[in-house]
């Protein structure tokens, strides 16, 4: 994973946007890490939008941690909007979700998303998670954007 771009963090749940970024600090991540609240931020961090726009302080992420329910646009929102632009198609985006419901898991992994994970109880299960996502990640290489919409 490049360490110089970003890990862009999707959860509105602030105590466990922190949770999730120390467990990732924790484990070594070098990588900065951004974190939005809802949706919408989530698609204006991607298009580079508003506050967003310059890709300087807020460069295109390296991965996304995509939780599905979150206001003004969940998940499954983002995703959609993420297939009908190529910039994204290349994005590993991994869900995080208090749903194991098989309806929910289909839907994310048809709509694109590379993992699905259901949020841990456990810091130390969180971290395990991590830790393997991150090492995957890492180690993958993936082509450039496509061009296009």
């Amino acid at each position: 994973m490049d360490r110089q771009l970003p890990i862009l963090l999707a959860e509105d749940n602030e105590d466990y946007a922190l949770i999730l970024e120390n467990a990732m600090t924790s484990l070594g991540c070098k990588n900065p890490i951004r974190i939005v609240h809802d949706g919408k931020e989530v698609i204006k961090y991607l298009s580079g939008e508003g506050n967003y726009s310059h890709r300087e302080a807020w460069p295109f992420p390296s991965v996304l941690f995509l939780d599905i329910k979150m206001p003004q646009a969940d998940g499954f929102e983002v995703l959609r909007w993420m297939r009908d632009h190529p910039k994204c198609s290349v994005l590993p985006t991994m869900m995080f979700s208090t749903s194991d419901e098989e309806r929910d898991v289909q839907l994310a992994y048809d709509l694109g998303a590379n993992g699905y994970f259901v949020k841990p109880a456990l810091v130390s299960e969180l971290k395990a998670i991590l830790q393997t996502a991150y090492e995957f990640w890492a180690r993958c290489v993936k082509p450039k954007a496509r061009s296009g919409k």
